[in-house]
């Protein structure tokens, strides 16, 4: 069957399912006349697994060793209630200093944060996790120069293209070679607008954006 078919089977974008035959968790067969991939009910129930373990936030590595029999499910079932359940105990500690803040301080005029700051350093040298606010703020600045290094980039090009523009206008005779600059210029964006998007994407770390859905 077709790509196109598998999508709606599964409910999986074609986007995602070339995602994961690049990870190596779905091999599927080649039409031998075109070099087309041709998708059978095997590749269906694989990726209808990828979904379900994914929906449960096992991670792809997890699931690549269970494709190769270098573990067995129940100890990934096993490894990932655990990991819920810490998660879970990390929710309910943050949970429960969001209460008191609510119940003890009207006013962040009258929050002394160096108490709860110390409270969850002492709560962290016993295994608590709270949030990375370094991580969180680094990749905030990642995310904010490639933003203004592109914002500039199609600021020029844009100055530049109104000047194609205006010298198009001026003479006619120049008309086709200004024509291949507005070309080059306008991919230029187009191609920095696309990096843009990857960078943020790499940025954020892991999976292809639409495949942390799965």
């Amino acid at each position: 069957m077709k790509i196109y078919q598998v999508e709606e089977l599964v409910g999986i974008t074609k986007k995602n399912i070339r995602f994961y035959e690049d990870e190596g968790l779905l091999t599927p067969e080649r039409n031998p006349e075109n070099g087309y991939r041709e998708y059978t009910q095997k590749d269906v129930r694989c990726l209808q697994k990828i979904k379900l373990l994914r929906k449960l936030s096992v991670p792809i590595e997890e699931i690549r060793r269970l494709e190769k029999g270098e573990c067995d499910f129940s100890g990934v079932m096993s490894a990932q209630i655990e990991k819920l359940e810490k998660e879970a105990e990390q929710a309910e500690i943050m949970k429960n200093f969001c209460l008191r803040l609510n119940s003890e301080v009207s006013d962040i005029k009258n929050l002394d944060a160096s108490a709860y700051l110390e409270e969850m350093r002492t709560l962290e040298k016993g295994g608590s996790v709270f949030v990375d606010i370094t991580k969180e703020d680094v990749n905030r600045r990642k995310k904010t120069g490639a933003v203004i290094s592109a914002v500039v980039f199609c600021t020029l090009m844009l100055a530049l293209l109104a000047c194609v523009i205006f010298a198009v206008q001026q003479e006619e005779k120049a008309l086709f070679p200004m024509l291949i600059v507005f070309a080059v210029i306008l991919c230029a964006i187009v191609g920095t607008v696309i990096v843009l998007i990857q960078r943020i994407k790499e940025i954020n770390g892991g999976e292809e954006y639409d495949a942390c859905k799965y």
